[in-house]
């Protein structure tokens, strides 16, 4: 009789267990959802709508084209071509997707983060370094030199770059942990929001003279 209730305790502990499991909220797949008290008025769910079962078809999970070279004549030297569930609809709800990204010699995809997905990188030509730094109080840098064949992964919303320490192009692939991970680029983001982040704030939060921040903003501002 005891084993019975032991064995029916348990069963509901993990009863319970499930039912929070199940019961967070959901990821956010972009970035903000602003709720709505009248649901014909709204225009967004969490991810994208789903097209019915019966009118789907095989080019609903194909794309083409990621043999095809970025163009890296731009300011940093680099492009990521994306392929995420604006390129491929059968995407949605599986929480995966994939990057191509092209390096010229010593181009960079510079400090970023992705809000939403883990990225695991593999160099398929050149050299790459590359790191990512831990959140505060310890902002501690890891990092790497990467070679043809090597991997490497970089945590949900932690900045990171690569930067291609070779004299000849460089490339990479990437998947990331999400269908829409989403990248803030730092230096963009902060020189370069719309509108302008107060220049008194920059000043005061990276130590530099007003006059600084003010050519930055401009020359993002210019540039983005």
């Amino acid at each position: 009789m005891m084993k019975g209730v032991h064995f029916l305790a348990i069963v509901a502990l993990l009863s319970i267990a499930s039912s929070f499991v199940s019961a967070f909220d959901p990821s956010p797949l972009q970035d903000i959802c602003v709720a709505i008290d009248d649901p014909k008025s709204a225009v967004f769910v969490n991810g994208k709508f789903c097209k019915d079962l019966k009118d789907s078809n095989a080019n609903d999970f194909f794309f083409e084209g990621l043999q095809n070279p970025g163009n890296t004549d731009n300011k940093v030297g680099s492009n990521v071509t994306t392929v995420n569930v604006d390129q491929i609809k059968g995407l949605n709800t599986l929480g995966i997707s994939l990057v191509r990204i092209d390096y010229a010699p010593y181009g960079q995809n510079p400090p970023h983060i992705h809000p939403r997905g883990t990225e695991i990188l593999v160099v398929v030509e050149g050299s790459l370094l590359v790191g990512f730094v831990t959140s505060n109080m310890e902002n501690r840098l890891f990092t790497k030199v990467l070679n043809k064949g090597d991997v490497f992964v970089f945590p949900i919303g932690l900045i990171h770059f690569q930067f291609n320490v070779g004299h000849s192009n460089a490339l990479a692939f990437a998947a990331l942990s999400s269908q829409n991970a989403g990248v803030i680029t730092i230096a963009d983001a902060v020189f370069g929001s719309d509108p302008p982040i107060n220049y008194d704030v920059l000043a005061k939060a990276f130590q530099l003279d007003k006059n600084i921040v003010e050519e930055l903003q401009k020359k993002f501002e210019y540039e983005n």
